[in-house]
């Protein structure tokens, strides 16, 4: 048994206490919720006297509710979001397992994605739904299962399951490229790209070359995508991963802006809340994740 059922309010109260909370009048919430104002009163008076306890603080300008009942409603607001993320994984697969991922948005582009289909194969079973986040969350207030994150082991109160390291190599478009590219010091004068969530990476490549370097300026972008594109288009220098510009070294549309190796700025992991059990859909993803990774190893 969860609770005595004294104890639990109904939907429409938590949902018009929330609003009221948030937009501060009953007639804001009444008109969000698609109520009338005294419908919204009812259901107020209904819950403190379900509870015994004053929820409201009524002035001449608005409502507000009492500080007991301000940490209460943040426990049901949460509680509503997840009963509603809930309501659309339901809806989204009816046969039950599916699975909120969130992924990076280059590496899931150009290295999972092409792999989900062998998992759709052979779990068809599971649903996988997608979303970006680009940083790491927190787990208890946003409604995935897992992430894919980049860096180090730095994301506390996780699992971590390994995927694979990442290499970033310096490239350019030709004509950018001088003519005696062999002296590494033209890279500290050349107009040089950066990512948001790497504003080093720079500085740690040119550290990783036995060089000091502090103080790079250059256009910044938040995906790897973009700056990609500005790099083809003559924009300046990027460090990009290996696996993004293959084909575009290949193709010739970017060139190494360096002969030497690639460097590794961190690892690709799945991580997933130690606070929760494994779900099934959860436990079928990383087994078949840790055999994508047995086979790249």
């Amino acid at each position: 048994m969860i609770a005595p059922r004294r104890f639990l309010p109904s939907i429409p109260s938590l949902l018009a206490l929330e609003a009221v909370d948030r937009l501060g009048s009953a007639s804001a919430a009444a008109e969000e919720l698609s109520l009338t104002q005294s419908a919204i009163s009812r259901q107020l008076k209904s819950m403190e006297e379900q509870l015994g306890i004053e929820l409201i603080q009524r002035t001449q300008m608005r409502l507000q509710l009492t500080p007991a009942a301000k940490e209460y409603v943040q426990v049901a607001r949460k509680s509503l979001h997840q009963l509603a993320q809930a309501s659309l994984k339901l809806r989204a697969n009816p046969t039950g397992g599916s699975l909120n991922l969130s992924i990076l948005p280059a590496f899931g582009m150009h290295w999972l994605a092409p792999r989900l289909q062998d998992f759709a194969r052979r779990h068809p079973e599971v649903t996988v739904n997608l979303n970006t986040r680009l940083r790491p969350f927190d787990f208890e207030t946003e409604h995935f299962d897992a992430a894919i994150h980049f860096g180090r082991r730095d994301w506390h109160g996780v699992n971590y399951l390994p995927i694979m390291r990442e290499n970033v190599v310096p490239v350019c478009a030709p004509e950018i490229l001088p003519k005696n590219p062999e002296q590494i010091d033209w890279l500290m004068n050349a107009p040089l790209l950066h990512l948001e969530t790497r504003p080093d990476a720079w500085e740690q490549w040119f550290a990783a070359q036995g060089l000091v370097a502090s103080g790079l300026g250059g256009m910044l972008f938040d995906q790897f995508s973009t700056m990609g594109q500005a790099t083809i288009h003559g924009l300046g220098v990027a460090l990009l991963p290996s696996y993004l510009v293959e084909d575009d070294l290949k193709t010739g549309r970017l060139v190494p802006a360096w002969k030497g190796p690639g460097v590794s700025l961190g690892d690709f992991f799945l991580v997933w809340p130690q606070s929760r059990v494994a779900s099934e859909p959860l436990k079928s993803f990383c087994s078949w994740l840790q055999g994508q990774v047995d086979q790249i190893s």
